[in-house]
């Protein structure tokens, strides 16, 4: 039965995003936590809830393996036990935590409330941490409700979410204080989220004109040897295509050159020609770099100023576990597992976040891939005017990977209040303003370019100051909460 409520409330996420399902299914939790007689078999009902949830919603991630499938195909089923499985034991933790402090009544709401919050934060740190699919992404349907997180953070906004969602298992008692409260809370949050996107302006950055290519090739065919001169000269037909504004800045996506970029002159004469006298080109690459000990490899992103001269670089510092590296990777070796990019060995990483200057643009935050999942973590000190992020969304397949994964992106322009510029390599390429709202985008699966104006940031919002705080402040009046309705029912009872 948890299995199966996790399995069905990961229909709260995108692209079905049902969000009642979600809301259900930490009722469900709740119901089947009160027949658990002890904190093992809490543990063990959380560990199957989340493994449901973690499943289904992250299921997607098999389609990496099937790229290069008969190296990797076989991985498959230790990949499907393994992830979410692991994922799992931090719903089991935050399980069986609750049960240790479990009551009657509404204290175990907030129990488990506070429980699940500190669980689904560590989620997000711990051995670098895996943040998708966190509960307040089930508000995705409505950007109403996802403006709340230019205050709470996705953090705060999951943890309320698990409120809402647990104390529905209230009105199995008949109890409707509490569900009729939370969905009271959410309907603030959606209505002063309205009137801020209603009020919002739409101003723009003066004399940026963007260009996203999409190139559109498939991840099997980007590195065949007779392919690589076909790819290239995609990307530069792309770029140059006609347009109504001559585009001031052209960004292609993660890894776009099949080839490593700075070995190659001819390459570099070319994009020297595409630049010219008034164009910056930003895009993703495969940086090599010798050492002592070998090479090492970065994946990278460049900007490219007039004239084809070098303006900024950056490494990525979040890797993907087993797409760029393998978490304990001598022990998953001897198993016979190996990371699904093909270089040899892990990719290094780098020191970021950090800040860039652009030619045209000004100071811009890069983020490689999945990176944008890392609230809190995706702009440096200096405040930028835009957040670029370039990905390969084709590893993640044909549907549900990419729709998550956007959707983080429009999550982290309105945490912060500045917009985002999304060049994905087979969608979706997208430009989003400081509210999360979509001005021009490529969907999945098409070749072709989004040429838009950029939007322009807003100040900043109160999570871009304070970070986690409101998180951490509601998990304070949960367990607050929690202790004096511990107190209220031991009077009641009395």
């Amino acid at each position: 039965m948890a299995f199966a409520a996790g399995a069905l409330s990961a229909l709260g996420f995108a692209p079905f995003a049902v969000f009642p399902l979600l809301l259900l299914g930490f009722a469900a939790l709740v119901l089947l936590l009160d027949g658990a007689k002890t904190v093992r078999a809490g543990a063990c009902i959380g560990w199957a809830f989340g493994f449901g949830q973690f499943l289904v919603g992250l299921h997607w991630i098999g389609f990496a393996f099937l790229v290069d499938a008969s190296s990797h195909e076989w991985q498959i089923p230790f990949v499907a036990l393994l992830f979410p499985g692991g994922l799992a034991l931090f719903f089991a933790a935050a399980a069986a935590l609750a049960k240790r402090f479990w009551s009657r009544g509404a204290a175990r709401i907030f129990v488990l409330t506070a429980a699940l919050g500190l669980s689904e934060w560590l989620r997000g740190h711990v051995l670098t941490g895996f943040p998708w699919n966190v509960a307040g992404y089930g508000w995705g349907a409505s950007l109403g409700v996802m403006q709340s997180v230019s205050i709470l953070g996705i953090y705060g906004l999951s943890l309320l979410t698990t409120l809402f969602g647990a104390s529905l298992a209230e009105l199995a008692d008949r109890r409707v204080a509490l569900p009729l409260s939370t969905a009271a809370l959410f309907a603030l949050l959606f209505l002063g989220g309205e009137i801020r996107l209603a009020t919002a302006g739409g101003d723009m950055v003066q004399g940026v004109q963007l260009r996203l290519v999409q190139p559109n090739i498939a991840q099997a065919d980007k590195y065949r040897p007779e392919l690589i001169e076909r790819n290239w000269n995609r990307l530069l037909a792309l770029s140059d295509s006609p347009a109504k504004r001559r585009p001031t800045h052209i960004v292609w996506p993660e890894a776009a050159p099949p080839f490593v970029l700075t070995r190659s002159a001819t390459a570099l004469d070319e994009i020297a020609v595409l630049t010219g006298r008034d164009r910056v080109l930003m895009t993703g690459a495969l940086r090599a770099q010798r050492g002592a000990d070998g090479a090492h490899y970065y994946n990278s992103f460049y900007a490219f100023g007039h004239g084809g001269q070098l303006a900024a670089v950056y490494d990525k510092f979040h890797l993907v576990p087993f797409g760029e590296y393998l978490p304990l990777e001598s022990a998953m070796n001897a198993l016979g597992l190996k990371k699904i990019v093909g270089v040899e060995g892990s990719f290094s990483t780098g020191d970021g976040p950090h800040t860039v200057e652009i030619p045209g643009l000004g100071p811009i935050s890069p983020l490689i891939c999945y990176e944008i999942l890392f609230s809190g973590e995706v702009v440096a000190d200096d405040r930028a005017r835009a957040i670029v992020n370039i990905t390969d969304d084709s590893w993640f397949g044909p549907w549900a990977g990419p729709y998550q994964h956007l959707l983080v992106a429009q999550t982290r322009a309105i945490e912060q209040g500045v917009p985002v510029i999304r060049a994905a390599n087979t969608g979706i390429s997208a430009v989003i303003d400081s509210f999360g709202r979509i001005d021009a985008r490529l969907d999945l699966d098409r070749e072709g370019v989004v040429d838009s104006a950029l939007p322009a940031p807003i100040a900043p919002t109160p999570f871009a100051r304070a970070g986690d705080f409101a998180f951490w402040l509601l998990m304070l009046a949960s367990v607050v909460a929690a202790r004096l309705l511990v107190h209220k029912t031991s009077a009641s009872s009395a």
